[in-house]
C-alpha cells in the first residue's frame, strides 16, 4: 500500500492536502483545499499502479485512468459529486471531485439499529427513488457507465437531504463490443456483487449488476442485516431470508422488487433501472412484469436459476419414481 500524502503537502500547486478521508490497496483519498478557489473543499481520489507489474500493464492503466476520469469529468448528476480535476504527480494518478459532508447510509442504519429500530420505509424509498435516478442517468450514457460498487457506505446523505453516490473507484464504461474497461481494477463489496461480477473484468458485468447491488442495498437499509452473498446463495438455496422476515414493516410488492433485482442470474433480473423502478415507485405490480399467467410453482423459479435445477432434478426423480413403481 503506497504512502499517503500528509497535511499541508501541495498537489499541482493548488490543493492543499488537510488529511486522509479513506485509504484502499492503491491509494488514499483526502480532503484538501482548493487554494485557487478561496473556501472550496474537495476530495481527492488518489491511484498508483503495482510497482511489482510490467511497465507495458502499468501504461495501460494509467491509460484507463484517463480515459474513464474523462467520462466522470462529463457527467452531470444532482446524485453524482462533479469531477472536476484529473491529473498525475510521480508515478500516482489523482481524480479531484467535490467533497460532500454528511452521514452515510451505513452510518444512519447502524445508528438506527443500536437504538433497536429499523430506519423508516417511506424515508429508506426516497433516498431509492434518487439512487434510481442516478443509476438511470449513469446506465443511459452513450455508452452506459456501470457504477460496480453501490451500498450504503457509498452513499451520503447531504445535510440539505440530498443522497449523494460518493465512490467511482470500480466506475465502467461498456463500449459497443460489451468490452469493459475500469478506473481500479476490484471486484465490489461482496455483500452487494453479483456471482457475474466475481472475478473482476473477466466478469460480464453490465447494467445489471448495479441493479443487483442496489437491490442488495436497499434490503440492508430495510432490514437492519446484510444480505447473503451471492457465492454462498448460489451453494446454499433459499439461504436469504425475505426481507418482511426480517422488518414486518416492508410490503410484500417493495420485497417481491428486492427479491427480483437481486436475483442469481442477470436474464432473471429487471433488465433496466427503469424496469424495476415501475414496480418500486409506481402502482404498477411486479406480478404483471415477471409472474404473467404463470402458475405459481414457475413464477417461483423464474425468480433463481438454481430454483429452476432444482425443479428441474425433482421432477426427473419423481419421474424415475414412479417408472419404478410400474416396473
Amino acid at each position: 500500500m503506497p504512502e499517503p500524502l500528509t497535511p499541508y503537502d501541495l498537489l499541482k500547486d493548488r490543493y492543499i492536502i488537510l488529511k486522509t478521508i479513506g485509504r484502499g490497496g492503491m491509494g488514499s483519498i483526502y480532503l484538501a483545499d482548493d487554494n485557487r478557489l478561496v473556501g472550496r473543499q474537495c476530495a481527492i481520489k488518489e491511484v498508483q499502479q503495482e510497482s511489482g507489474l510490467p511497465s507495458k500493464l502499468i501504461k495501460q492503466g494509467r491509460d484507463q485512468f484517463y480515459r474513464e476520469a474523462s467520462v466522470l469529468a462529463m457527467l452531470d448528476h444532482p446524485t453524482l459529486p462533479k469531477v472536476s480535476d484529473f491529473f498525475a504527480e510521480g508515478d500516482r494518478d489523482y481524480l479531484v471531485m467535490d467533497f460532500i459532508p454528511g452521514d452515510d447510509l451505513k452510518t444512519l442504519m447502524d445508528r438506527s439499529r443500536r437504538k433497536g429500530d429499523f430506519l423508516d420505509s417511506a424515508v429508506v424509498m426516497s433516498w431509492a427513488a434518487q439512487i434510481a435516478d442516478a443509476l438511470e442517468y449513469l446506465h443511459n450514457q452513450d455508452p452506459p457507465v456501470v457504477h460496480r460498487d453501490i451500498k450504503p457506505s457509498n452513499l451520503k446523505l447531504t445535510p440539505r437531504g440530498q443522497i449523494k453516490l460518493v465512490d467511482f473507484g470500480l466506475v465502467k464504461q461498456m463500449v459497443p463490443d460489451e468490452m469493459t474497461i475500469t478506473v481500479i481494477q476490484g471486484r465490489g463489496t461482496a455483500l452487494y456483487t453479483p456471482l457475474e461480477q466475481y472475478g473482476g473484468d473477466a466478469g460480464h458485468t453490465d447494467t445489471r449488476s448495479d441493479i443487483y447491488a442496489f437491490g442488495a442495498t436497499l434490503y440492508h437499509l430495510l432490514t437492519n442485516q446484510p444480505p447473503v452473498e451471492a457465492k454462498q446463495r448460489f451453494l446454499k438455496p433459499g439461504s436469504l431470508l425475505p426481507p418482511s422476515e426480517l422488518n414486518s414493516n416492508v410490503d410484500r410488492e417493495l420485497e417481491r422488487g428486492i427479491m427480483w433485482a437481486m436475483a442469481l442470474h442477470p436474464d432473471n433480473r429487471p433488465q433496466s433501472i427503469t424496469e424495476l423502478a415501475e414496480v418500486l415507485f409506481s402502482d404498477r405490480s411486479i406480478t404483471s412484469l415477471i409472474q404473467t399467467e404463470l402458475p405459481v410453482g414457475l413464477s417461483w423459479m423464474m425468480q433463481d436459476p438454481l430454483n429452476t435445477i432444482l425443479a428441474v432434478v425433482a421432477g426427473i426423480l419423481l419421474i424415475v419414481a414412479v417408472a419404478a413403481s410400474f416396473s
